[in-house]
């Protein structure tokens, strides 16, 4: 039932975080929510769907009682709140992953803000090594899944000596400083202005690297997810990564010290721009382009910023 708020458990929570990574507090009206509880329900049921959202008590946001909204989606959360203009939305408020879309999300305005933000990696570790030849398992038992913003995912990379490693890091690259309104700096997904100067020093050879990806999703009235027309083929997304970079991810964390990467995106191919017109990830599946954005220069890895050719994706049923 829509109305009932639950005390989640340790293992609910952290599954709650992983499937629900946008989080709204919505402060308790005075006289109580009353009977705008059902037309909030059956405007979440139709909307975004059963499976798609999760409601909880959340305790006191501010010196008020909040209910904790979770949806999987930035773009649904705008919408919900502009549906219920008379809901007070607890901003401003630091409180343990808070995230509203009146908060600040790290991105410039040059960036794929609502493209590409879950993503599902499947392959296992041995499916990187008949790939990739003596690279260094620094995973420890990597676990398959979809994989949101701000969290953990495998990446290869370079670990020196010309060798490979495939390794754990945060998603989400440094935001650029004129683009964050508080501490929190929640990171950067998408990459799209090689030309910018915040990007520029993380671009060398050294700081790419190649994200596993076995499927992804596009928004359009829910996840639309795309693989491989060649189904079981390798798939990554061409990304970039920095070390050891200190700053506040989120509220309850404080400081924290991550390795980060973020990925490059373009203009969508046929299959993707009929969902998304946007943009689309750089995706590479030939052993030829991962091995030139690795280790070519950047004037020739440059030229890869480009979108899979139409028809080597197909929407798909749900992540794979």
């Amino acid at each position: 039932m829509f109305l009932q708020m639950v005390r989640r458990s340790t293992p609910q929570a952290q599954i709650d975080e992983q499937a629900f990574p946008v989080r709204l507090f919505i402060l308790v009206p005075e006289m109580g929510f009353g009977t705008l509880m059902v037309p909030m329900h059956k405007w979440l049921v139709a909307n975004v769907g059963q499976t798609n959202h999760a409601l909880h008590g959340s305790g006191k946001a501010t010196q008020r009682d909040a209910v904790a909204l979770y949806l999987r989606n930035p773009i649904d959360a705008v919408k919900f709140l502009q549906a219920f203009p008379i809901l007070e939305l607890a901003d401003g408020t630091v409180k343990p992953g808070y995230y509203s879309p009146a908060a600040p999300r790290g991105n410039s305005e040059e960036e794929d803000l609502e493209m590409c933000n879950l993503y599902n990696q499947t392959k296992a570790v041995d499916a990187m090594r008949q790939l990739f030849a003596g690279i260094e398992n620094r995973t420890g038992n990597l676990e398959p899944g979809s994989i949101s913003p701000n969290y953990q995912a495998p990446i290869i990379r370079h670990m020196g000596e010309g060798r490979l490693e495939l390794a754990i890091a945060r998603w989400g690259m440094p935001s650029p400083k004129s683009v964050l309104k508080t501490e929190r700096d929640p990171g950067v997904t998408n990459v799209r202005n090689l030309a910018s100067p915040h990007w520029r020093k993380w671009l060398g050879p050294a700081h790419r690297c190649l994200v596993p990806v076995t499927s992804f999703a596009e928004w359009n009235q829910g996840n639309k997810w795309f693989g491989p027309t060649d189904e079981g083929a390798p798939m990554f997304f061409a990304g970039i990564e920095v070390r050891g970079w200190k700053s506040v991810r989120k509220v309850k964390d404080g400081e924290t010290v991550d390795d980060l990467f973020a990925f490059l995106t373009c203009p969508p191919n046929a299959e993707v721009g009929a969902i998304h017109p946007k943009a689309m990830p750089v995706i590479f599946t030939k052993p030829a382009e991962w091995e030139t954005w690795l280790g070519a220069p950047f004037e020739i890895a440059a030229q890869l910023q480009r979108p899979l050719p139409d028809g080597d994706l197909q929407l798909l049923d749900g992540p794979i």
